[in-house]
């Protein structure tokens, strides 16, 4: 089954408006057929094929004699010497729409991107499936919790029910996993952990000891949803905190982790500056932390992180469909342990988000938003509790409670 992605509309005018555009992500999340089901009238190379990296990397100078663009060219992190010649074709030609590309690592990518093609490259970032595509919704606005945003999404809405909800977040939403229901679970998310850390993080950090990174994978499974210890994490596996900051930077330009940046400005003074760290996929999370099936998880101790996980993920993933990068998303806490789980910042408002995994929201959700109207040059936008109570209301003023189906 293929799924209509929400970010093929964003990938068309990016590809319009620059030289060349790059689709990034995690592996397997979707980039080669995004770009050959977009552009499905362009030729399509990759570099994963040796013959073709071959030529690249010791023909890079005449490689584009014999695949002219525009063209689509997967996996090209592998050849980094193609980057100051793709400059070359954009700045002789002056014109857009010449250079499709796609790479799983980020954080190899961008050292070579930003000098070569700054100014003539846009970046896109693409994750797992969201909620909306894989109900087959074509409504693709980033989610903000406003009156414009619910008049609008209601129009498409799909129901989802408990059963069906946690067995999405424990199968998670890599494409494959959704438009196969005979993958094996456990195979397939302990070959993804093995490909990437042969591949990826072995490229990229020089990974000597790998059981070291897996265990370090499992610990910050474990932490997902929590601040961000990196002393903590340190000492539990016994590596320096020096190296647990790269493999944490590693994760992370490689789509598989992101970090919440705390909300805090130069006169919020009690505010916490540590992120919080968070899976982007639930079925890789769920792996990794050994919740083998859906029933146990939805009644167990990390239930509520699971949960507040895919919300999280699934607010980030609107924002990347629709081609945002440095996302407007944050959570608050201050040294008095007052704590919102989300807050996202839209035309100068900060509009508050609690995630409970319950059915039957309450005023006491919200009470930690009001320390949004003691901050200075703060105007507070509206807000909610995203649950599991199935209907749309106000809760207090302009806080609603808002079903996971609005997401």
């Amino acid at each position: 089954m293929l799924y209509k992605r929400h970010m093929e509309k964003t990938l068309k005018k990016a590809f319009s408006m620059f030289g060349a555009v790059l689709v990034t992500g995690a592996r397997q999340v979707g980039k080669t057929t995004i770009l050959k089901e977009s552009f499905s009238e362009i030729d399509y190379i990759t570099l994963d094929d040796p013959f073709i990296l071959q030529s690249a990397n010791i023909e890079s100078g005449a490689f584009f004699k014999d695949h002219q663009p525009p063209i689509i060219i997967d996996e090209i992190q592998y050849s980094p010497k193609l980057f100051p010649f793709m400059k070359i074709i954009i700045d002789k030609e002056q014109v857009n729409g010449l250079f499709l590309l796609s790479g799983s690592q980020q954080f190899q990518l961008m050292k070579n991107v930003v000098e070569s093609l700054a100014g003539r490259l846009g970046i896109l970032n693409l994750c797992g499936l969201s909620l909306r595509e894989i109900k087959g919704i074509d409504f693709s606005d980033p989610f903000i919790p406003n009156e414009k945003f619910f008049q609008a999404r209601k129009k498409q809405l799909e129901e989802i029910d408990n059963k069906e909800l946690w067995k999405l977040i424990h199968r998670g939403t890599m494409p494959k996993m959704q438009s196969d229901i005979n993958i094996d679970w456990a195979l397939y998310y302990s070959s993804y952990v093995k490909t990437y850390i042969e591949r990826d993080v072995r490229d990229l950090a020089q990974v000597g000891d790998e059981i070291k990174f897996l265990q370090f994978m499992t610990v910050i499974a474990a932490n997902s949803g929590q601040l961000l210890n990196i002393s903590g994490i340190s000492r539990e596996i016994g590596v320096s905190a020096p190296t647990i900051d790269r493999w944490l930077s590693i994760l992370s330009a490689s789509g598989i982790i992101y970090l919440l940046r705390p909300y805090h400005n130069n006169l919020t003074k009690r505010t916490i500056k540590t992120p919080k760290l968070y899976f982007l996929d639930t079925g890789l999370l769920a792996y990794l932390t050994k919740w083998n099936t859906p029933e146990v998880m939805q009644t167990g101790a990390m239930a509520g992180i699971f949960f507040e996980t895919f919300v999280i993920s699934e607010v980030i993933k609107s924002y990347y469909n629709a081609g945002f990068l440095d996302l407007p998303l944050y959570f608050y806490r201050d040294k008095d342990q007052v704590e919102i789980d989300l807050l996202i910042e839209s035309e100068g408002s900060l509009h508050p988000i609690e995630i409970k995994k319950h059915a039957d929201p309450d005023k006491k959700d919200i009470k930690a938003f009001k320390v949004l109207n003691n901050l200075p040059n703060i105007k507070r936008g509206s807000g909610g509790v995203i649950c599991l109570y199935d209907k749309l209301l106000t809760i207090q003023e302009n806080d609603r409670v808002i079903p996971i189906k609005y997401l």
